[in-house]
Parts: C-alpha cells; sequence; structure tokens
C-alpha cells in the first residue's frame, strides 16, 4: 500500500470535479458531469439514481478500474487517478474490497480458499493468512461452512463469503455494486448490518451503488445522481456522527493483532 498513507488523517476517498465521457460509434456520451464527493472512516456513502445516471462510472473510477476524463481521486489524501496500470492493480489489491451483487464466487474453492484468495494474492504469510481468514469467517457467522463450495450455501450465505473476502485484507475502502439486489427482506438487513458492523469496526469506507429502499434508508448517507451530476446529497446520519468515531477506535484496538 506503498503509493498512500493508510494512517493519514481526514476522509478515505474523494472525488474532485471527476468528468468522464464515452464513445458509442460516432457519439461521444458524457458520464460524469462534475461529480464530487467524499467518504469518511467507518461511512457507508450510497450512491442512487436512475439506470445511466453514473453510478457504476463512480464505482468504476473509485476502484481504479478506469481513469477519469479530468478531477482527481484521493486515497488518503494521496492522489491516485494517474497511476500506472501496475500501480493501480497493486493498490487496488492491497486497499480496496469489492462486493458484487452475483457475489462472483470461484465455485471449486472452499469457503475458506475463496476469503483467503485475496491474501494468497498478497503473498501474505500462511500462519497470517490462515488467522485472518478464520477471524473473518467467525465475523460473518461462517465458521461452520469453512470447507464447503459456494454451491452447498444459499444466497445469503454467498453474500457473506463475499463480504468476508471483501473485508479480509482490512481495506481503506469497500466498493459494493447492489450488494442486496438479490436477496429477501431478512437476510438484506443482516447483509447490511455485517457490512456496517464491520466497517464501522475496522474503520473502513464504504461506497455503495444501490436501488434498494431498505438499503437507501440505513446508510449513513445518500447521495442522488442523475445526467452524471450529484442532484441532491444528504446530511450524515445523526447515529453515524454520535458512533462512528468511538466504533472505529474500538475496532483497531481490537484488530490491531
Amino acid at each position: 500500500m506503498s503509493a498512500v498513507n493508510a494512517s493519514r488523517p481526514g476522509p478515505v476517498l474523494v472525488l474532485q470535479d471527476l468528468h468522464k465521457t464515452y464513445r458509442l460509434g460516432q457519439h461521444v456520451v458524457p458520464a460524469l458531469r462534475g461529480v464530487s464527493l467524499a467518504v469518511q472512516p467507518g461511512e457507508l456513502l450510497a450512491l442512487t439514481g436512475p439506470s445511466g445516471s453514473g453510478k457504476s462510472t463512480v464505482l468504476n473510477l473509485a476502484g481504479l478500474i478506469d481513469r477519469p476524463d479530468a478531477g482527481r481521486i484521493l486515497l488518503r489524501g494521496s492522489e491516485v487517478q494517474a497511476l500506472d496500470t501496475t500501480a493501480a492493480t497493486l493498490l487496488r489489491r492491497d486497499a480496496i474490497g469489492f462486493i458484487f451483487q452475483g457475489f462472483n464466487l470461484v465455485p471449486v474453492m472452499t469457503v475458506a480458499e475463496n476469503v483467503d484468495y485475496p491474501l494468497f494474492i498478497a503473498n501474505l504469510p500462511a500462519a497470517q493468512r490462515r488467522a485472518r481468514v478464520a477471524e473473518v469467517l467467525q465475523a460473518v457467522g461462517l465458521q461452520e461452512h469453512a470447507q464447503h463450495r459456494p454451491d452447498a450455501l444459499s444466497g445469503g450465505q454467498r453474500q457473506r463469503v463475499a463480504i468476508a473476502r471483501a473485508l479480509v485484507k482490512r481495506p481503506l475502502l469497500v466498493i459494493a455494486d447492489e450488494p442486496t439486489a438479490s436477496l429477501d427482506s431478512v437476510t438484506a438487513d443482516a447483509v447490511l448490518d455485517l457490512i456496517r458492523a464491520q466497517a464501522h469496526a475496522l474503520g473502513t469506507a464504504c461506497l455503495i451503488a444501490t436501488h434498494d429502499e431498505r438499503l437507501l434508508r440505513r446508510c449513513d448517507r445518500v447521495v442522488a445522481l442523475r445526467d452524471g451530476v450529484i442532484e441532491q446529497a444528504s446530511l450524515p446520519n445523526a447515529d453515524y456522527l454520535a458512533d462512528h468515531q468511538a466504533d472505529h477506535q474500538a475496532g483497531r484496538q481490537g484488530l490491531a493483532a
């Protein structure tokens, strides 16, 4: 994670005046037109808006999958939008976790192996990997399913594996694309509780794209996009303002080992 200073205070993610266009045949389509936002440690910020509003583009830029045409992306205060492919890949590997609507689990791997994979590609020692995997599987309530394969799990259990995989490397930022879209109400609530608890404990910032009203009501802030611009942004949730600093400090102490 050499490109950023993980301990630097302030927002985890800052997007400043982002612009992005795509070319479709002879047409140039503006996807983002000056989007700016910041996500704090332990905060769940939801992006919402109709199809084509720019949500996926924001996720792709924040996750260093794509580059803006103009504007700045700062991760813990360091500019990252101009990193070359190798540096962006390494930073994404070390500092950003992804939760996908379709889970994206490897079917031939066990639960433990799926969760371990980000640590394996980061070349962490085997003993440290085993300890991290055991810790996060216990946190998501799947320790008894560690040797099961994804096809033996329910949809909610698979999403919990995906959450564990995103969080096992203790990232600065988690990016989630419609994480509750395929889940029933009870399971969706449980998944959001899990994301919130782990994010607050680790001080991880979460940027979530969703149409799910259940999720929108429970995120710390909501930013509504339309036609590539921010149409509306809510104020921080009062519970978040009161709780996130204490949760962050307690979580860091408990997970320092």
